[in-house]
């Protein structure tokens, strides 16, 4: 029997967020706003504290610093029972930290700090603890710079080698992530990025032209997360749209890490594909409502009670 229902490893970060951000003062000028908020995020981070929240039993493998910010991550991921034994501390490196402005309409934009995060690397040696699992999630491939040179490759073969399901999801997608997903996507059940950063990579601009390039390039499934239309699903023999929510948005970042998370905890229940991404959407939709990676969410209960009584966008 596997340790864990999920591992996910990859991209972790700090978050300063605060909102309702409407400009940046000029000077030395103040502005006051509603709300600020400190909170783990990123791509595997999202991802982990919404299926922690979910009730599955998680690990997470990442890299912070040995600094106050990476304290804080782990301190936060201990109170959701997160599994913290296989997390890195960069001896050199500070925490990879970003400050979001979010605006009145729920954009964020971002100043990000690259740091420690690029440091993270699973050694083969190491694979077997983290792959004890049912589930292996792997987030942020474009900013893990250790990882990216070929040992993510590696780790989700193995996953598949050990029976794992694995899920895969990306981050900043430049000229070099095709060459990269080249030797990833063989090893991945649901690749699960934006459709924009799909649309970007692929060069297409229909979903299912778009899901072609990447299923002829190995992967199981194609999940694109796709904003207020919710995602769109595609196998080698079905393809559907799922919707989003009506919710009053109050801040979109972690949204499409947090759908991951709902994902994997729905695949870890027993649920079917399409099951599965319904309980992403709303999950996702939960954390649009208020500020942080995580908020909104409470626990599984809370999360089914949502999506039963909320109304769906077309």
């Amino acid at each position: 029997m596997p340790k864990f229902d999920a591992t996910f490893v990859g991209l972790t970060i700090l978050d300063i967020a605060g909102r309702p951000v409407e400009a940046i003062p000029e000077g030395g000028n103040v502005a006051f706003i509603e709300e600020i908020r400190m909170n783990p995020a990123g791509t595997a981070a999202g991802a982990v504290m919404n299926a922690a929240k979910l009730g599955i039993s998680t690990a997470t493998v990442a890299c912070v610093g040995k600094d106050s910010m990476g304290d804080f991550i782990i301190d936060q991921y201990g109170r959701m029972g997160i599994d913290c034994s296989m997390m890195q501390r960069s001896e050199t490196t500070r925490t990879s930290a970003t400050i979001l402005t979010i605006r009145p309409n729920g954009d964020r934009p971002a100043l990000h700090a690259r740091g420690a995060s690029d440091d993270l690397l699973v050694t083969p040696d190491q694979f077997d603890a983290v792959c004890d699992a049912r589930f292996l999630h792997h987030g942020g491939t474009g900013l893990l710079k250790a990882m990216d040179a070929g040992p993510s490759a590696a780790l989700l073969a193995h996953a598949k080698s050990k029976g794992l399901t694995t899920s895969f999801d990306i981050l900043a997608p430049d000229g070099n992530t095709m060459g990269l997903l080249t030797h990833v996507l063989p090893h991945v059940d649901y690749f699960m990025p934006a459709m924009e950063e799909a649309a970007f990579l692929s060069g297409k601009t229909e979903p299912a032209e778009i899901a072609e390039i990447f299923l002829a390039m190995g992967a199981g499934a194609c999940i694109f997360k796709w904003g207020a239309k919710g995602s769109y699903v595609q196998t080698g023999s079905e393809q559907f749209r799922v919707p989003g929510f009506q919710v009053k948005v109050s801040d979109t970042t972690g949204c499409g890490d947090s759908y991951c998370g709902g994902f994997v905890a729905g695949l870890a229940y027993g649920r079917t594909l399409r099951e599965a991404c319904e309980l992403g959407t709303a999950t996702s939709a939960l954390v649009a409502t208020a500020l942080g990676s995580d908020a909104g969410v409470v626990d599984l209960a809370q999360v089914e009670s949502f999506a039963a009584s909320t109304a769906r966008l077309d």
